[in-house]
């Protein structure tokens, strides 16, 4: 699969890329963020995929996040896809910011019209990762997942989901139960259809009462002063009580007044969750 290279940034001794595809699942072009460590130019890297949120598309996480130079010094490769298909000419599709482009929740529609393209959970999942591993010098072995609110959601749906893939998984205000949220409703009745037990498939508070697989230490970050806790639309209340019954190890911390859901609450602890990964990626 061609692969065409966007833009190429040196960034703390290594490089920071863009690379554009035409993706099978999706059938559209994809883009995504490469950071390439200075380790990958002498051997096989791990490699930590990030999931963003709504309304992003690969730049927000590469430009904002300054995740760039913790990556370098433990020799993680980093990963970050756009969060939806691009210009399919669907109705609809730019309707709304939270449904839509931008907003592909991570899950594989079975809805017209939306089933042809909107398969994120599959391309995160399985053409990615394979495309990934095809073109640039990674350990597939070693494989780590995070990401920041609806992309929070995506990296803690495919950690449980398949169990053994991801060494480790962290998430920044994730949404934790999406069948109780409105954007988890809106999105999933719209990608799923209206029988509420096929959400569940696609939901990490649901998921976790059924997880069966390895040790998965999970650690989440949320912001006191995040818009979008206070309003229920995150819940990661009910997620915690679900890890807690099935004793999963989970590391939520609720992080001081002022923390909000923007970047510059990614930004400031970014470090911490390189390092959660770092410790089950290295060799």
């Amino acid at each position: 699969m061609a692969l065409k290279q966007v833009s190429s940034n040196k960034c703390f001794e290594g490089f920071q890329k863009v690379f554009e595809h035409d993706s099978a699942e999706l059938k559209c072009k994809m883009k995504f963020g490469i950071y390439l460590p200075p380790k990958a130019e002498t051997g096989k890297c791990p490699v930590l995929y990030w999931l963003s949120g709504l309304t992003c598309t690969e730049q927000n996480f590469i430009t904002k996040a300054g995740f760039q130079q913790a990556a370098a010094e433990h020799g993680i490769i980093v990963v970050a896809p756009d969060t939806s298909p691009r210009g399919c000419n669907i109705e609809g599709e730019e309707e709304s910011w939270d449904f839509g482009t931008g907003a592909g929740f991570y899950v594989d529609a079975t809805e017209d019209p939306w089933k042809t393209n909107y398969r994120m959970y599959s391309y995160i999942k399985d053409e990615l990762p394979k495309l990934i591993n095809a073109n640039f010098p990674t350990d597939p072995e070693r494989m780590s997942i995070f990401g920041h609110s609806m992309g929070g959601h995506g990296a803690l749906i495919l950690a449980l989901k398949n169990p053994g893939k991801y060494k480790s998984v962290s998430a920044f205000a994730p949404i934790c139960n999406p069948i109780q949220c409105q954007w988890g409703k809106k999105a999933l009745g719209g990608y799923l259809g209206p029988d509420t037990s096929r959400w569940e498939a696609y939901d990490a508070t649901q998921l976790v009462k059924a997880y069966t697989g390895p040790r998965l230490d999970i650690l989440i970050d949320q912001g006191k002063d995040d818009q979008f806790l206070s309003a229920g639309q995150l819940l990661p209340d009910n997620f915690i009580a679900a890890c807690t019954e099935q004793k999963i190890p989970v590391v939520f911390r609720l992080q001081q007044a002022g923390y909000d859901h923007s970047y510059f609450f990614i930004a400031t602890f970014i470090k911490d969750h390189i390092k959660h990964h770092a410790k089950y990626l290295s060799a």
